[in-house]
């Protein structure tokens, strides 16, 4: 069966009529109305249930399918698939924008070493030859869910890591509380596609699409302090970002 809700239809707002339709379907995903899983009328009826034109409704639904919101399967018609987690482009931890948010991130510790920084790490962090740096691997989950598979290196002479505290709490809260006042970050955003080890473990299949970020973080004394490569999914997870013409 379909899942009912309303949407708010202003006719003399200026904001076109697929987008009032597209900002309905999202606050009603976000807000838990409409939950993963949750299936939608077909096209037809929802452009007869909210008095709109078939290629309204449909240009609306093309577009939440394109966001990652919406999906289409055959025999069984048009689906929730996530609320996605939507993140600024800021010098923050994601533990902590999603506290912030509400919301109640978990962590599972997958590899936790103490170990000599290779060639890559020593250039990527500033150390000398011989320097020993932590290096682990979480996955982030939100609602039990995975959303993210995390690997960093961070330089020891900051503070003290054990595998315990990354499992409690954000990595950049134990940095935090060692001293560190991050300043700048370096950070890229890509994409990829999961491959046979990360797959299993996001709970998604073989070649979707994921979400990448690499970051080197520096504080205040100028001093690189971690860097890492993250992966997320793409149906659930987004950077959001404001462009400032210069």
């Amino acid at each position: 069966m379909a899942n009912q809700f309303s949407l708010n239809i202003d006719r003399n707002s200026p904001v076109p009529l697929y987008h009032q339709v597209v900002q309905g379907i999202e606050a009603a995903i976000h807000s838990g109305l409409l939950e993963p899983g949750s299936r939608l009328d077909n096209e037809i009826d929802l452009a007869a249930q909210f008095n709109l034109s078939r290629p309204t409704m449909r240009k609306a639904m093309d577009e939440l399918v394109r966001s990652g919101l919406l999906v289409r399967k055959r025999g069984v018609g048009t689906q929730v698939v996530s609320s996605q987690v939507r993140r600024p482009l800021e010098l923050s931890s994601l533990y902590d924008d999603l506290r912030n948010n509400g919301k109640q991130p978990t962590t599972e510790v997958l590899s936790f070493d103490h170990v000599a920084a290779d060639a890559a790490t020593r250039t990527a962090l500033q150390l000398p030859e011989g320097a020993t740096v932590y290096h682990f691997t979480r996955l982030r989950k939100v609602g039990g869910k995975p959303l993210a598979l995390m690997e960093n290196w961070v330089r020891d002479d900051i503070i003290q890591m054990d595998k315990d505290m990354l499992s409690q709490e954000g990595m950049y809260s134990i940095l935090r509380r060692g001293g560190v006042n991050f300043r700048l970050a370096t950070q890229r955003i890509g994409a990829m596609i999961a491959n046979d080890y990360q797959a299993p473990l996001l709970e998604t299949e073989v070649g979707s699409a994921l979400v990448t970020m690499e970051r080197t973080a520096v504080d205040d004394t100028g001093r690189l302090v971690e860097t890492g490569q993250h992966v997320y999914r793409a149906d659930q997870y987004s950077f959001e970002m404001t462009l400032v013409q210069r």
